[in-house]
């Protein structure tokens, strides 16, 4: 690396990379859990049941125009690095904003229109306004998926981490002002809460766009022109990834309907017991599934180098080291739910409380274990798109969500299940979609054997960590976060999680002469 070199314009390896993208999303996601903790208080269950009625259509058209964009990007700009081809990479960064800002322009009108269709299907017509002050995010989202799908194929996570955190500092800081500003008027204080998502996704591609622009001495970027790089070459990676990603916000979509419908037969307040689930529970099972974004971000260039010289060996290798990662920082997230869901709850959600802080404990709870699943899920997808098999994540979550949904709705129908059956259904989901992946992903015996050792060993250190905690959880709940997180810690360097030779894994010269080419994994 070349000494002068801006902070921001540098290249991290793979275990760099991770940290960087995860602190990022840290940062990001604690903002953005001090942001729901007061907003479900000022909003209320019902309130945050239209909060989330209206983002699963949000995410499904976000899918289709953005979702698959940073990981396709992030293999082709790769593969044109590796090579040294820079005028490809931004070549590609060209053609992309081209092609996606338009597919999101179209994401955005298409939600505008759909509104009050949506609206009526989920028997909640006020939604209509919320619906369309979010509708401009998809296109914003299109523009920032391309951005950053460019900065992470260069191998520099720098600029996504501080998107990440400038978009949801705006959006708590504008959230929050509106929320409290309508307080007295629920569906015009959601509306408002939901256009400050639209204004956070504008300035981070305002600031992206900055840091790819900003200073450079090198030609327009509208100049680059490579006689092979056609709309399809993008669309080819991009669209499996995006039916793989899609399919969860399509079955979210379809949760809004059907969890209101089915337990509405026999429970007069649904769409709380949805937004418990939906906006509270589901998002804090998902925080651990956020912080290992980081993983499945930063391997699909360091997979796609490998994959695209022929060491498919070493492309395994890798795929395993992200696992190993993911596990040992999902595990112990999901142990300490489940062994603590009260206290979390009635921590963060203290306004919840009575028969429905109980519900979303039991909630928590019955999702622990999904933070593991999803989060493998995630990071073994990314390898596949790194190694230019997107299509089986999508083809196994298809089979996952089919699974999900025909799950969900013989659950739902009981009334001593209830809402419950939603977090049975998508623990199923999740697991069909892990075995999946990793039956394509590690191909190899002694890999796999590895596998179930690391969830073994991390689940044996988690359990142990949770167990040492209990005692302060009687203090406080983040006593008990504190000690677990020091003890598993403190298992880890004992039990030497990860060796000496596993940290340099990512810094070793893929040039090497020893290394064998074009092995099958």
């Amino acid at each position: 690396m070349r000494r002068g070199k801006p902070l921001l314009h540098m290249k991290q390896n793979f275990l760099k990379g991770a940290i960087i993208i995860s602190v990022g999303g840290i940062a990001a996601k604690i903002l953005g859990a001090f942001y729901r903790i007061p907003l479900t208080n000022i909003l209320g269950g019902e309130g945050m049941g239209v909060y989330q009625m209206v983002y699963p259509l949000y995410c499904l058209l976000l899918t289709v125009s953005a979702t698959g964009i940073p990981s396709g990007l992030a293999r082709i700009v790769s593969s044109a690095e590796s090579r040294g081809d820079h005028a490809k990479s931004r070549a590609v960064l060209f053609k992309s904003l081209l092609l996606f800002s338009g597919v999101g322009l179209c994401g955005s009108a298409l939600m505008f229109l759909l509104a009050p269709a949506m609206s009526a299907a989920q028997g909640e017509i006020g939604a209509v306004a919320a619906y369309r002050a979010l509708a401009p995010g998809v296109f914003f989202v299109s523009v920032l998926s391309c951005l950053r799908g460019w900065f992470q194929g260069k191998s520099n996570f720098f600029p996504t981490a501080f998107s990440e955190i400038c978009e949801q500092a705006v959006k708590v800081a504008l959230g929050l002002f509106f929320a409290r500003a309508f307080r007295g008027e629920p569906f015009k204080a959601v509306a408002w809460t939901l256009a400050s998502v639209t204004f956070s996704e504008f300035a981070a591609c305002l600031l992206l766009a900055f840091l790819a622009w900003g200073g450079r001495t090198k030609r327009p970027l509208f100049r680059e022109r490579v006689q092979d790089l056609r709309a399809k070459q993008l669309l080819r990676v991009t669209i499996p990834v995006t039916v793989a990603a899609g399919l969860l916000p399509l079955s979210n979509l379809l949760d809004s309907i059907l969890i209101v419908r089915l337990v509405g037969r026999y429970a007069s307040n649904a769409t709380a017991l949805y937004g418990l689930y939906a906006g509270a529970a589901a998002t804090l099972v998902n925080l651990p599934v956020s912080v290992c974004y980081g993983i499945a971000a930063a391997i699909i260039p360091a997979v796609s180098a490998c994959q695209s010289k022929g060491l498919l060996r070493e492309a395994e290798e890798r795929t395993l080291f992200a696992l190993k990662c993911t596990l040992f920082l999902s595990l112990p997230a999901a142990a300490f739910l489940l062994a603590f869901p009260s206290g979390v709850t009635s921590f963060l959600f203290s306004s919840v409380t009575g028969a429905e802080g109980e519900t979303l404990a039991s909630l928590v709870r019955a999702l622990a274990l999904t933070a593991v699943f999803l989060s493998c899920v995630q990071t073994l997808a990314a390898c596949l798109t790194g190694r230019g098999k997107p299509k089986i994540a999508a083809f196994a979550m298809t089979a996952a969500v089919a699974f999900k949904l025909v799950a969900e709705f013989v659950l739902l129908q009981f009334p001593q299940i209830s809402v419950l059956g939603a977090a049975y259904a998508a623990i199923g989901c999740y697991f069909v979609a892990l075995a999946a992946d990793l039956l394509y992903s590690i191909r190899e015996r002694k890999n796999r054997i590895a596998v179930l050792a690391y969830f073994f060993k991390f689940s044996a250190m988690s359990a142990a960590a949770v167990f040492c905690a209990a005692a302060a959880a009687r203090v406080h709940v983040l006593l008990a976060l504190c000690a677990a997180a020091l003890i598993y810690l403190a298992l880890a360097v004992l039990l030497r999680a990860f060796s000496a030779q596993e940290l340099q894994f990512t810094r070793r010269n893929h040039h090497a002469h020893h290394r064998r080419a074009g092995m099958q994994s």
